[in-house]
């Protein structure tokens, strides 16, 4: 092939590559619950529910970008391990609400209203929807799964 025959096809793949690897950004992002000024799950921080056992809003000093979302944090020590692995702390579903999902729609949370299931944050709209998921934990994240895969989330 000579190099004038050549340059089109490069073309073509950088082409081809720089759409697909934009595809993939796009289906990696997800859904994440915010406010008006797109502060994650009311400003509480997510690594709190793991470390603390506890809820405890963040503090905007200690603040980190994710999935077009702010999340605040306690400490900046809680910080840096939400941007080491935010899928391990980051709550399940966007931090959209559990048994609203597994009932077919997105609800937003109260950050006082959660429960870590398998190493995973679920947070619920109130203690009572709490209360629902407690009352059938397996089969409430299942139906959740399907509807957020139904919304075509990860």
């Amino acid at each position: 092939m000579t190099n004038l025959t050549a340059r089109p096809l490069i073309k073509a793949i950088l082409i081809f590559v720089t759409c697909l690897v934009g595809s993939l950004a796009e289906a990696q992002a997800i859904k994440v619950n915010t406010d008006a000024n797109r502060i994650a799950i009311n400003g509480y921080d997510p690594v709190a529910y793991f470390t603390l056992g506890s809820s405890m809003k963040g503090d905007p000093r200690f603040e980190a970008a994710w999935q077009e979302a702010r999340w605040l944090f306690t400490t900046a020590d809680h910080r840096d391990m939400f941007i080491a692995n935010p899928d391990r702390y980051a709550p399940r579903f966007g931090g959209h609400c559990t048994v609203g999902l597994a009932r077919g729609y997105l609800d937003t949370v109260d950050p006082e209203a959660w429960r870590i299931v398998d190493g995973r944050l679920y947070l619920t709209l109130t203690k009572r929807a709490q209360n629902i998921l407690s009352d059938d934990i397996p089969g409430t994240i299942e139906k959740a799964e399907r509807n957020w895969q139904a919304l075509g989330q990860r």
